[in-house]
């Protein structure tokens, strides 16, 4: 884990969707994260140690998108082993375990004497603790030094990817490198389930306790629609879901 210490920083985006602004005032404490996503082979070893079995498999299916109809389904036989159903390939061991629901989540940090990170932590970290202008964790351009920094859609989405980033999917943990503060995939490959529900910044009241932000963006954000890999790029759903494209890291 990476110690970040707290301060107050600006949050969200003048600049962004809807739901990003206004940009608002934000303290955190002093904090721990994972360096990286929790991965496959991690997430094994907890089911391993506790039997647990998670919204996807008691529900015998998870949300994939489908190439090529270029429509999301719920797939039959989808988990965490399989990502895209039994007929597809199994998860890899070094890559972000996914198909895992909010509650999934929740359980695997506690049995690791973990939590999930606040959506205001999560931003922190991913601004490297600083009141940062950069538009993404690592700087502002997606191609640095003539390397990708993320996992994201490269083309037009859905119809579209050039794939030159190297994965259709998900990508090896760790594998585009690390923030200056030593975070990995805090933007791109899958996004991250964080402790928060879900509600407008300019909402003071309403929030719904079953939706959950999500942080991050995924392999399957192109920056001509949701742009969810940069900082202040926001997503929620429901806390029972378990999707392809969605994981989660660890706070203390």
């Amino acid at each position: 884990m990476i110690l970040i210490h707290g301060g107050s920083f600006f949050m969200g985006s003048e600049h962004g969707l809807e739901n990003e602004s206004p940009v608002h005032l934000a303290k955190v404490k002093d904090f721990y994260i994972d360096q990286n996503l929790v991965t496959v082979e991690q997430f094994r070893k907890f089911v391993e140690a506790t039997g647990y079995k998670t919204d996807a498999e008691k529900f015998g299916n998870g949300a994939v998108f489908n190439f090529e109809t270029l429509e999301w389904e719920l797939v039959d036989g989808a988990d965490w082993k399989f990502p895209e159903g039994k007929n597809s390939s199994a998860a890899i061991d070094d890559h972000p375990v996914t198909q895992v629901s909010w509650r999934d989540a929740v359980e695997y940090c506690k049995w690791a004497n973990k939590r999930l990170p606040t959506e205001a932590e999560w931003e922190f970290a991913a601004r490297q603790g600083i009141n940062s202008t950069n538009k993404y964790s690592w700087g502002n351009s997606l191609v640095m030094n003539d390397s990708f920094r993320a996992n994201v859609w490269e083309g037009n989405f859905p119809e579209h990817n050039t794939l030159a980033d190297g994965f259709l999917t998900t990508s090896p943990v760790g594998y585009f490198g690390k923030t200056k503060n030593g975070l990995s995939d805090m933007g791109g490959n899958v996004w991250e389930w964080c402790a928060d529900s879900y509600k407008l910044y300019s909402d003071k009241t309403a929030k719904v306790d079953t939706v959950k932000v999500c942080r991050g963006g995924s392999f399957l954000c192109d920056s001509n629609v949701c742009h969810g890999y940069r900082v202040t790029g926001r997503m929620y759903t429901t806390w029972e879901s378990s999707t392809f494209h969605l994981g989660f890291r660890c706070a203390k």
